[in-house]
């Protein structure tokens, strides 16, 4: 399912941009449209397009290989598509503006031999700050991440969490209007994905725009308004994450009760869960025949709740009818 409303960004196709693109691209951070990519003979990425708001955290999402990150890497012009726009932060992907970009890629590509202080103080500098503001803010996105006793430690002195948190500061360090995080929680332990999270929050609120990917559903549930999600290089859903979720309907139901009776119609799995029993609806089942079940055996029941498909279980039905599995 695709909710779309995404306009072209160029009147005159792929090769063309148009200066000042207007409202459109004014209220965008982040507007591809179209892109394509191939890699000997096989496209990675085939039709892809979506946009990121101003000030919004926005999922990105899709199994290994679906082509999320050559997509964004054609986004910040570290590879150029075969075909089809982007728009980033009013304009096109000019050094300037990739200047006010922030980017933790997936892979650790710090300095393994130097310093803490060495490495981010580049990384800064690379941004158009100077020396002196660039160590400045380094102190200051260290300490932001719980690390900066570690200032003059070397990078391979650090743990994988403690290195994802110092390439993480890194891609802040320079205040970016729109920061792209590709698995922005491996490696960390819960304290600090949480920790990690409260900054995102904290920089959506100092008006930056966010798009990250990650395989935690539930993390992107917690995060984002909207979703994106592709597979084989195709997009597979697109749209505020509410309305994808009621476009599906319940799919569980949960009852509380001192105890269940001998059949429920329709369901096609049932647990346990803090007293309450739950139900997953099976195709055409309706929640009130489940609360019918109870009702005819005499069964009091003290709380009843539907609820929608979760995004994991989104995730799961759209991958796998794409792949023909279902």
């Amino acid at each position: 399912m695709t909710i779309s409303g995404m306009s072209p960004l160029a009147a005159g196709g792929a090769g063309e941009m148009r200066d000042g693109a207007g409202e459109e691209l004014l209220s965008t951070a982040l507007e591809v449209h179209d892109l394509v990519k191939s890699f000997n003979g096989r496209r990675v990425v085939d039709g892809v397009s979506f946009d990121l708001h101003r000030g919004e955290i926005f999922g990105f999402l899709g199994p290994n290989g679906s082509g999320k990150t050559t997509t964004m890497r054609m986004a910040l012009d570290i590879i150029r598509p075969d075909s089809g726009v982007v728009g980033l932060l009013g304009g096109t992907p000019t050094r300037e503006a990739l200047r006010r970009v922030g980017y933790l890629p997936e892979e650790r590509g710090l300095l393994q031999q130097a310093r803490v202080l060495d490495v981010l103080r580049y990384l800064g500098r690379l941004k158009g700050l100077d020396a002196s503001i660039a160590e400045a803010r380094v102190k200051e996105m260290l300490d932001r991440v719980g690390l900066v006793e570690h200032l003059n430690a070397k990078v391979q002195e650090l743990s994988r969490g403690m290195s994802q948190l110092v390439q993480f500061a890194g891609a802040l360090l320079h205040e970016p209007e729109l920061i792209i995080l590709d698995e922005p929680f491996s490696g960390l332990d819960p304290l600090n994905v949480v920790l990690m999270k409260d900054i995102i929050r904290e920089e959506q609120r100092r008006g930056a725009s966010i798009i990250f990917s990650t395989h935690i559903m539930s993390d992107v549930e917690e995060m984002c308004e909207r979703v994106l999600l592709i597979d084989n290089g195709k997009v597979l859903v697109y749209g505020p994450l509410m309305e994808l979720k009621r476009a599906r309907g319940t799919s569980t139901v949960s009852i509380t009760a001192e105890r269940e009776p001998t059949s429920v119609p329709g369901v096609t799995a049932l647990k346990v869960a803090n007293g309450a029993y739950q139900y997953h609806l099976g195709p055409g089942a309706e929640p009130k025949a489940v609360l019918r079940s109870f009702i005819d055996a005499d069964i009091d029941v003290q709380r009843f709740e539907v609820a929608l498909p979760t995004l994991n279980e989104i995730f799961i039905e759209e991958v796998s009818r794409a792949r023909n599995l279902i």
